[in-house]
């Protein structure tokens, strides 16, 4: 097996097995493929956004305080983040289209109990099993773009993809606003489950194996541990890896906190919400095309990745400086800028240090991915909970852990990626 810390100029990988011919006719497929991906990096988005204007709503239903519903997001992302362990190295022994087929039918029946779930307690378990399932959408999409792309093309098609799959944040929270015009929080999971059924039909009947095996690894457990190990003793790998995971957990913080924020503490209703949640993916989204279509080719990832990481600590800052009463009392309107630039910035963070942490590791494309998202929503489940430690009438938490998140991401990215040693490296200097 190759070293997980095979050098790769700028954009570019050594060496890059043989495609297989199922892999040769998924690329062609083109739009299709890029559907079918979208559908499942949407997954995500899809389980928690959807849920989001119900939150308030749940704490009645169940008699539960805010801090233990926050709960349900925090174990569905957790859930999300130890799937992708097990779903990624399974995806390396038996191929993508197997594990990926059971985790869509599991996370189809765990969201229909979601549906029922009589307590909070019931509901969170459910969650984790909702997201443990929903893991193999999420890793096994990253290592299917892996076993098709290269290079700068990659971190092209994950800025596409993030076209696609940035369209549910979008209409999630509007959907679930809409879904509560008309009844109850058990409606979003009603709907939910139907999406995950038509999500399986849609992966079975389109998406073939992209993983030939000969390039399949034979290992169990063990292997799959070394494998994980090797990746992790890659400095730079490991590196993009937290500077990722520590990115997202400043996004889902805004998740987390924002039902609250806007809601609770400045009074919006859940349909005003669900706008504002939507504009700001749509930031997001348009960043992210920007990178992909102008920035990909004509200017580092690393460059880009390093503007993104720091208009997101800029606006954090921001964010903190205006929740704690340093400009005194402010709006909706000033707290909504803020967060729509620090969500758009994640158009520029996102795709790149993905494109680069997948660029160092063809030979276990799986098992890297499954690293890249459980890190990801590892740190992501922590920040959940700490930004309501201080209740639901202050924003003031929900700005720290954004800050600390932002000022960790850019230690990470400088100290462990070292973009400089890779910009002379990329010019023979």
């Amino acid at each position: 097996m190759p070293e997980s810390g095979q050098k790769t100029t700028q954009g570019h990988i050594s060496e890059r097995a043989p495609e297989s011919t199922g892999a040769a006719a998924t690329r062609r497929a083109g739009l299709l493929v890029t559907l079918v991906l979208g559908g499942l990096t949407a997954l995500p988005p899809l389980s928690m956004d959807m849920y989001l204007p119900a939150l308030p709503e749940v704490t009645g239903a169940l008699n539960a305080p805010a801090a233990t519903v926050q709960l349900t997001l925090t174990a569905c992302l957790a859930g999300m983040a130890l799937g992708q362990l097990v779903v990624g190295p399974m995806s390396d022994k038996w191929g993508r289209r197997r594990p990926l087929l059971i985790g869509m039918i599991v996370y189809a029946l765990a969201t229909a109990v979601c549906a029922l779930a009589p307590t909070a307690e019931m509901l969170i378990g459910f969650r984790l099993l909702q997201g443990l399932a929903g893991a193999a959408g999420i890793v096994i999409a990253r290592a299917v773009v892996r076993d098709l792309y290269d290079g700068v093309e990659m971190a092209r098609f994950f800025s596409t993809l993030m076209l696609i799959s940035g369209v549910a944040p979008i209409i999630a929270p509007l959907i679930g606003g809409q879904i509560l015009r008309i009844t109850d929080w058990r409606g979003v999971f009603h709907v939910l489950t139907v999406i995950g059924v038509l999500l399986t039909l849609v992966v079975w009947r389109f998406l073939a194996e992209t993983l030939q095996p000969e390039r399949r690894h034979e290992g169990g457990v063990g292997q799959a541990l070394r494998t994980m190990k090797g990746l992790l003793a890659d400095r730079v790998f490991a590196g993009y890896m937290l500077t990722g995971g520590l990115a997202f957990a400043a996004l889902f913080a805004y998740i987390s906190a924002s039902p609250f924020v806007v809601q609770e503490i400045y009074g919006a209703s859940p349909q005003t919400f669900s706008l504002l949640f939507g504009l700001n993916s749509i930031g997001l989204v348009a960043v992210g095309q920007i990178n992909g279509k102008l920035l990909v080719g004509r200017v580092s990832l690393d460059k880009a990745l390093g503007w993104g990481l720091g208009t997101i600590l800029v606006s954090s800052l921001a964010l903190l400086l205006m929740t704690s009463g340093v400009f005194g009392e402010v709006g909706l309107v000033p707290i909504a800028a803020g967060l729509f630039v620090l969500m758009s910035a994640m158009g520029l963070a996102m795709p790149n240090t993905n494109a680069q942490a997948l660029m160092r590791t063809p030979h276990a494309a799986g098992s890297a991915s499954a690293l890249l998202g459980t890190t990801s929503f590892l740190v992501g489940a922590v920040a959940s909970p700490l930004v309501g430690i201080a209740g639901e009438h202050t924003a003031v938490p929900m700005a720290v852990v954004q800050l600390t998140c932002a000022v960790l991401a850019l230690a990470c990215f400088l100290g462990l990626c070292r973009p400089w040693q890779t910009a002379k490296a990329a010019t023979g200097s």
